[in-house]
């Protein structure tokens, strides 16, 4: 094992041993409770940036993508943030087990890529002019967004069972 490797399972283990660690495995309720706002949030992210991607990808085209945009975007930045915090506290619960699983490094590795794509996908679009068809390069990131969104919380919720 590398020093890094070595640094990251540490850590992981320190957090598994902390206050926070014990509170999510001892409390009764916590974890189920901070597992409800982990959902909440997917359904936020997914839910909002899930729907702009549609309509990137031409469906309800009776409906505009600028406002859409302006709309459900907050929503999916909001969601994004009760993942990053509830994530996180689910983590401490079982940090060891969790950073050895390929299927959770899988699933941050997902994260790091659509969180990327939502990235460049809006520092290159930005805000569309509701007249214009999405350009085939927002479609395909559209896509992408879809499927890496999608994949990322399937395969967190396969981390529960396996």
């Amino acid at each position: 094992m590398d020093g890094l490797a070595h640094a990251v399972l540490t850590l992981a283990q320190q957090l598994e041993a902390s206050p926070v660690g014990a509170a999510m495995r001892g409390t009764r309720g916590l974890y189920p409770a901070v597992n409800t706002v982990h959902l909440l949030g997917v359904v936020l992210l997914v839910g909002g940036i899930g729907v702009v991607d549609a309509r990137v990808l031409g469906l309800g085209r009776a409906v505009p993508l600028a406002a859409l945009s302006r709309y459900l975007t907050p929503a999916a930045i909001a969601g994004l943030g009760l993942l990053a915090v509830s994530g996180a506290l689910l983590f401490c619960a079982d940090a060891g087990p969790f950073i050895r699983s390929p299927l959770f490094q899988a699933k941050l590795a997902l994260i790091a890529l659509g969180a990327a794509n939502a990235f460049l996908f809006r520092r290159r679009f930005g805000d569309f002019d509701d007249g214009a068809e999405p350009p085939a390069l927002a479609r395909a990131m559209a896509a992408a967004s879809l499927g890496l969104w999608t994949s990322a919380t399937v395969v967190g919720r396969w981390l529960a069972y396996l």
